[in-house]
């Protein structure tokens, strides 16, 4: 049984961008949690945010943003411990007051300046405090990559994760090396669309932000929303992508692009497989396989409904392989399944033959699921098309997690 991949031991940089953090007091336990990248050239960007109706301040903020400047950004500010979620316009006018001054130190337009937060809704953001602290944040930044600026970025932006989440990859393109650099923070409200998940992805490639928007959308359809904990969206998910061109690749090169592609999938990937590891109360994660469906969709539909049944996610906790309930998961789904074609597999084994059971050896079974990551695999008989979907067990830690999260 191989493990997910963790944050790796060296990082790769990727030139035109600088990192710093430092601890502005939102947090009660007084760690880190105010962070900066500034990129001194500007940079091209796209992003993709919750599709919860209920939107945080830095959400709406940093859409208007991307549109007022067709995407270009020179500064991502992130507060962690303060989602500034459900605090009405005094949100929205904290989170502007954080751009312009943020924009007046690095003497950049204040729409240029892109904002995140993440933590507890409905608490008023305490602007005054990461004001006073922008000053050393700016000056902390050196105005060129470090490993050390990269994780103290990644532990600044966490909330109730037990670990940072960074990935990098790189290509060469004749003399040129492209690199790629993602930092992510999520551990529960998992169930993107994308969720308390904030991802930033950075590069050196040189591409236009509609570039930038596609290649993002097709890296994240294929790791960060295929991926699900407890099922719920949060209202602050973020995903941005940001391009400095430093280089000197550029993405409208046929090579170049197919390999960034392969690179900037492979760094969300890892930084998907990060995040649901490293979930919540998590022991067991389950890497869920839906095949031979009609369609995509269809076996997204499949792979969700199973992934957030309680009565699968519990059994799962428990590493019991009750392929009943995994059955009767697929059978509510609301497609027109005929369970009598229906196969599932835990680990190696099959459990069920056509939608009946299936002799199976139960301690192997329980064996493979009380392993950190077990394969469970499901074959519905009507198509050619399939998703690989990583989730979770649901263990009483998360529920003790979350009962305590705001006091």
């Amino acid at each position: 049984m191989t493990s997910l991949r963790r944050s790796p031991e060296k990082i790769r940089l990727p030139l035109g961008f600088s990192f710093s953090a430092v601890a502005a007091g939102i947090k009660v336990s007084g760690r880190p949690d105010l962070a900066l990248v500034e990129t001194a050239g500007g940079a091209s960007a796209a992003a993709l945010f919750t599709k919860n109706r209920v939107v945080a301040a830095p959400v709406v903020v940093g859409r208007a943003a991307l549109r007022s400047t067709g995407g270009r950004v020179r500064a991502v500010v992130v507060n962690s411990g303060n989602a500034n979620c459900a605090t009405g316009p005094a949100g929205i006018q904290a989170c502007e007051r954080v751009c312009r001054e943020a924009g007046n130190l690095l003497g950049v337009p204040a729409a240029e300046v892109f904002p995140s937060s993440t933590g507890i809704i409905g608490v008023r953001l305490p602007v005054e405090k990461i004001l006073k602290k922008l000053p050393e944040l700016v000056n902390l930044s050196a105005r060129s990559p470090n490993q050390r600026g990269v994780r103290a970025f990644a532990r600044a932006i966490m909330t109730t994760d037990t670990r940072p989440k960074i990935a990098s990859a790189r290509f060469r393109v004749g003399s040129q090396a492209v690199t790629v650099l993602g930092i992510a923070k999520g551990a529960g409200m998992i169930h993107p669309q994308l969720a308390t998940l904030l991802v930033y992805l950075f590069t050196d490639v040189g591409a236009t932000a509609r570039e930038l928007k596609r290649l993002l959308r097709e890296a994240c359809d294929h790791s960060l929303n295929c991926m699900s904990i407890d099922g719920d969206t949060s209202t602050n998910d973020t995903v941005l992508l940001l391009a400095s061109g430093a280089s000197g690749a550029r993405v409208r090169d046929v090579r170049t692009r197919k390999n960034f592609s392969a690179a900037l999938n492979a760094v969300c990937q890892s930084l998907a497989e990060q995040i649901v590891t490293d979930g919540e109360g998590v022991q067991h994660v389950i890497r869920l396989f839906v095949e031979q469906a009609r369609s995509r969709e269809e076996a997204m539909q499949v792979a969700r409904t199973i992934a957030h049944s309680m009565l699968v996610k519990t059994a799962w906790a428990g590493a019991d392989p009750n392929w009943g309930r995994i059955l009767a998961a697929v059978g509510r789904c609301g497609l027109p399944i005929d369970p009598s074609r229906v196969q599932i597999f835990i680990g190696s084994q099959k459990v069920c033959r056509n939608g009946i059971a299936n002799e199976f050896n139960e301690r192997q079974a329980h064996r493979d699921l009380a392993q950190p990551v077990c394969d469970v695999r499901v074959q519905l008989g009507r198509g050619r098309q399939s998703v690989r979907f990583l989730t979770t067990d649901l263990t009483a830690e998360y529920v003790r997690i979350n009962a305590d999260y705001s006091t």
